[in-house]
């Protein structure tokens, strides 16, 4: 997370991707020590062994792909910072390794193109934006309704590129290995998109998405570290420390969870009632078969809808869809009014002008910290502790309140806590063919487009089903 924004910037430039082999070569050989090693304070990493299933169908992909025989997408599982790195390590170490053992003769570099929220080296800086272009990488503003330069280049890498191209469906990382937030249709649109650009060059290749799960699990499940964890939650939110004494350690846990997500929820709500004249009942009316955890979150819910209003009766903008999507669209509005595209020269401003501008820069960034808070807790539900109670995902719903705190406090060091060590499990799905979807609604707009989003689901269905 950035700073406090204070004064307004120059417009967000495109940056184009010029893959360079030897930077790529660098990054693959200090890969272990970024997966092992703190690098950046927002990369917690501490990965020390990442295993890989169903990989030599990915294997026979990549001959094919160097046949030119097929054109394929990567849509990977995006739930945490540290995936892109996974995916790296899968590509450079694991499908090479995977196809000399099955006898999977690979002519050329194992890679791919990838897409990224421009967003990224806003938070991070600019040198992310400048490794990424030397990696591949091309920068996309989610929050705009179409990034055309964006698009144009990855559909011309998609169907012309020396690799294959990957995509995050779900769009951002949502903290949870063991949920999938819902797909945004751009990876299916993009597979139809690269069908219509082959046939137009009268060219056979058979186009394929291929679903990969990415899930993290700790070496040692770390609940010493879990307990620390709550205990400064409880104290960074003003809470007192509860001893529980009954129960048994994850029924302790989970009264210490439900008992801050409480106590914070309920002081989020009088902070929004009593400073954004939010009308926000004090109590919520449910049916008496509700669980207090179903009631924590339909509270929370209706929380993030008035956090949400906040920002975008600010900004003018209309409430549509679910969270994420109106998440995506207050970004965009923010970035408007600190990266301003109409004024491309902010230093020839008059010194009235440049403080009027600086003035809408800060009070637009403060108001985005209120999208940002939701951001944190989009995929969060009623039942996800109590289905598997595990002290991952126990440390997964607590590392978004460290979050969320952090956001309020506007900080951005130490960085997200190390809890422990972790693993990460990689699965290949199996491929999907676009091509053969194409064909059963080529000429029809409104078949075209139930296609993409029957594509969309299928997907979402396939990555589901690899990470329970």
């Amino acid at each position: 997370m950035p700073r406090s924004i204070q004064s307004t910037q120059p417009p967000l430039k495109f940056i184009p991707q010029r893959l360079n082999p030897l930077v790529l070569q660098i990054v693959r050989w200090l890969l272990p020590i970024a997966l092992r090693f703190r690098t950046r304070p927002w990369l917690p990493a501490g990965i020390v062994k990442i295993e890989a299933t169903n990989v030599e169908v990915l294997a026979e992909l990549y001959q094919q792909f160097q046949a030119g025989k097929i054109r394929f997408l990567l849509a990977f599982r995006h739930p945490e910072v540290e995936d892109p790195l996974c995916m790296l390590y899968l590509l450079s170490r694991i499908v090479p390794q995977v196809a000399r053992q099955k006898g999977i003769t690979l002519k050329s570099l194992v890679h791919s193109y990838f897409l990224y929220d421009r967003g990224m080296t806003v938070w991070a800086g600019k040198w992310l934006g400048w490794l990424f272009s030397l990696l591949g990488g091309v920068p996309v503003r989610r929050g705009r309704r179409l990034d055309r330069q964006a698009i144009q280049n990855a559909r011309e890498l998609f169907a012309n590129g020396a690799l294959p191209i990957a995509v995050a469906p779900e769009g951002g990382t949502n903290g949870h290995s063991g949920i999938v937030s819902p797909l945004e249709p751009g990876v299916a649109q993009m597979g139809f998109w690269c069908v219509e650009d082959l046939e137009k060059a009268n060219r056979s290749e058979t186009v394929i998405v291929v679903p990969i799960a990415i899930q993290y699990s700790y070496v040692e499940p770390p609940w010493s570290k879990l307990d620390w964890l709550l205990s400064k939650l409880e104290a960074d939110g003003g809470l007192k420390v509860l001893e529980i004494d009954s129960g048994n350690r994850e029924e302790i846990y989970h009264q210490r969870l439900c008992r801050l997500a409480e106590y914070l929820i309920t002081e989020m709500e009088e902070f929004y009632r009593r400073f954004y004249h939010q009308d926000i009942p004090k109590t919520i009316s449910t049916d008496e078969s509700k669980s207090v955890n179903q009631v924590l979150i339909a509270r929370l819910h209706r929380l993030l809808d008035k956090a949400l209003q906040v920002a975008e009766q600010y900004f003018g903008v209309q409430a549509q869809g679910n969270f994420i999507d109106r998440c995506r669209r207050l970004e965009e509005a923010g970035w408007s009014y600190i990266y301003r595209d109409d004024l491309p020269d902010i230093n020839a401003l008059a010194p009235f002008k440049r403080g009027l501008a600086d003035w809408i820069a800060e009070e637009a960034d403060l108001r985005m910290r209120h999208m940002r808070i939701v951001e944190s807790f989009v995929a969060v539900t009623a039942t996800y502790i109590q289905e598997q109670p595990t002290a991952e995902r126990f440390a997964e719903t607590a590392l978004l309140v460290f979050d969320m705190l952090s956001r309020i406090q506007d900080t951005t060091l130490p960085g997200r806590p190390r809890l422990g060590l972790r693993q990460a499990q990689i699965t290949v799905g199996e491929p999907i063919s676009v091509t053969e979807r194409f064909k059963n609604c080529q000429g029809d707009r409104q078949a075209s487009k139930q296609a993409v989003s029957d594509l969309t689901k299928d997907l979402q269905i396939a990555l589901e089903k690899m990470i329970r």
